[in-house]
């Protein structure tokens, strides 16, 4: 999940260099990135012959040889003691769900899958279910003390399925107080919804998907949730979750919120003091599951820091994407070159920059490749829950995805700007550059919940993530827009996500690149320890 984008070439070089022992000593520092650097990776990753890079693929295996492989070639260490890959146990579930779903109530529905609905199941079994489980409307299925806020309040879910909305009660609110306004909170996620609708002990829940408020079209649900799909291993075989978990369209929420006559549903749900209300009908629904458990990998490679080496600076973007499916326009390959073979092409410019520099960082430097983030951030999830490197001496996380491809950029917009310092010391460079700094225009999307760094920053570590979106260099702020909607809509998810070096211009990853290259360097050779700021939910865990 994902619109992450970029931003421009560089006019201004923001040289890194480094104190030497030996006065007068020429003292390293890295060169210019390049578009052609950027576009080796880029086409290569994004080309038919990686097959759309999904884990437990063929793609799998040529990502991982040719990442391997590019990193030994540079001369970077093995990331993980003497290996370039962490294994991540994964269970692949492939549900076939039943082509209707039924409906009872005063009034009857039957409807169709992936056009009106998608189920499936994170259980590790073969079968799973729903029959005739009471609908029960839960608001957004949230539960925040902090707020004073409880969807769930005096029911007992046991047996029931939840009908929940997208996002959280603050979107669409002027107030910034009330939740945190337009700005999605992490109970605005549907992986928040479907883990307490869980620990609420329903058996199913299905969530109403809404393009504005979900920042996504139908198709990306239907895509994204159809086939195949990866979980990390669980001891208890996925048996805590909820037997069905699923979304249904805007138009079939509106004919069963009309048919149990509950009216203005989304203002109710937004109003404090909300109770859940049985919509006097039952849902009945089936998939069967075929499972394969396997290990996936995230790639890692390493510059040794020369003075504080357990200290590190950790550059994360994800090689996976959705791998061959659906086919559209006759093409079935989901490239996934923006998403997200451009973030790993921008850090493979970075680590091979840095190190034909000659530059030797205070602190060590990582670059983490990692695995499965189109099915649900697995790899970063791992990695945090089996770190290769303290998480306490992890300084930084800086993550790259989704950089955009349509020219040099004014500005450097920040996903979930204001939680921390790393803002700061990423807008000195950006002013060496001519840009701006700025927040993302649409926080109601939730895109900090949407890549990798928030898994770093859910353990408490600082965690950047930004690139230029809003104004282009040249073509001003319209033509910007109009980019960043025409790949939403045409391109995000589709096959049609694809390298075209004929019409794409790289210039805005080449300084997105330098932006985060530098960024990297003065953390790795400062004394500084970036905090977040007040305000973020992250600082209790790393004041």
């Amino acid at each position: 999940m994902n619109f992450k984008n970029v931003s421009l070439s560089i006019t201004f070089l923001f040289a890194v260099v480094f104190t030497s022992c030996n006065k007068g000593e020429e003292k390293p520092q890295t060169s210019k990135i390049t578009a052609d650097e950027i576009s080796y990776y880029l086409k290569t990753l994004a080309s038919d012959d990686f097959e759309g890079r999904k884990p437990f693929t063929e793609g799998e295996t040529k990502t991982l040889n040719f990442l391997e492989s590019e990193f030994k070639k540079m001369g970077l260490e093995p990331g993980n003691r003497d290996s370039y890959f962490q294994e991540v146990p994964m269970v692949e579930t492939t549900g076939i769900p039943a082509e209707t779903m039924e409906v009872k109530g005063a009034e009857s529905f039957t409807f169709k899958v992936k056009d009106d609905f998608i189920v499936y199941t994170e259980r590790e079994t073969e079968k799973a279910s729903l029959n005739k489980s009471e609908l029960v409307f839960c608001g957004y299925g949230i539960v925040a003390p902090e707020y004073n806020w409880n969807d769930y309040e005096g029911i007992d879910m046991k047996g029931k399925t939840a009908v929940v909305l997208v996002n959280d009660p603050g979107f669409g609110s002027e107030d910034s107080t009330f939740f945190k306004g337009n700005i999605m909170t992490y109970y605005g996620r549907w992986t928040y919804k479907y883990e307490e609708a869980a620990r609420q002990g329903a058996e199913g829940i299905i969530i109403v998907h809404e393009t504005r408020s979900a920042g996504y079209p139908w198709s990306v649900v239907a895509n994204s949730w159809s086939g195949a799909k990866l979980n990390l291993v669980s001891e208890d075989k996925g048996a805590s979750k909820c037997a069905i978990q699923g979304w249904i369209t805007l138009k079939t929420a509106a004919q069963l919120f009309k048919a149990a006559g509950i009216d203005n549903y989304t203002g109710k749900a937004a109003t404090p003091g909300f109770k859940p209300e049985s919509m006097g009908m039952s849902v009945s629904v089936s998939l069967e599951n075929k499972l394969q458990y396997d290990e996936s990998k995230n790639v890692l490679a390493k510059i040794t820091g020369s003075n504080k080496a357990d200290e590190v600076i950790l550059y994360s973007a994800h090689w996976d994407h959705l791998g061959i499916g659906l086919a559209i326009d006759n093409d079935s390959i989901y490239n996934g070159a923006l998403d997200n073979a451009s973030g790993v092409a921008c850090m493979m410019a970075i680590a091979q920059n840095i190190k034909k520099s000659g530059i030797k960082p205070e602190r060590t430097i990582l670059f983490n490749i990692v695995t499965a983030e189109e099915q649900g951030l697995l790899g970063s999830a791992y990695y945090v829950s089996h770190p290769v490197y303290p998480i306490e001496k992890t300084v930084a996380n800086l993550n790259m995805d989704m950089m955009a491809a349509f020219g040099e950029m004014k500005d450097l917009t920040v996903i979930g700007y204001g939680q921390s310092e790393l803002e700061d010391y990423a807008e000195e460079i950006a002013k060496t550059q001519g840009r701006y700094i700025m927040p993302n225009q649409h926080p109601g999307a939730g895109l900090f919940f949407r890549s990798d760094h928030f898994n770093f920053a859910k353990v408490g570590i600082p965690a950047f993530f930004a690139s230029g979106a809003y104004e282009h260099k040249e073509k001003g702020k319209e033509y910007a827009k109009e980019q960043m909607n025409n790949f939403t809509s045409n391109d995000y998810h589709r096959p049609s996500d694809e390298y075209r070096p004929e019409t794409q211009d790289l210039g805005g990853m080449v300084q997105d690149a330098e932006l985060y290259m530098d960024l990297g360097l003065k953390l790795a050779n400062e004394p500084i320890y970036p905090k977040w700021k007040d305000g973020s939910e992250f600082k209790q865990m790393r004041p």
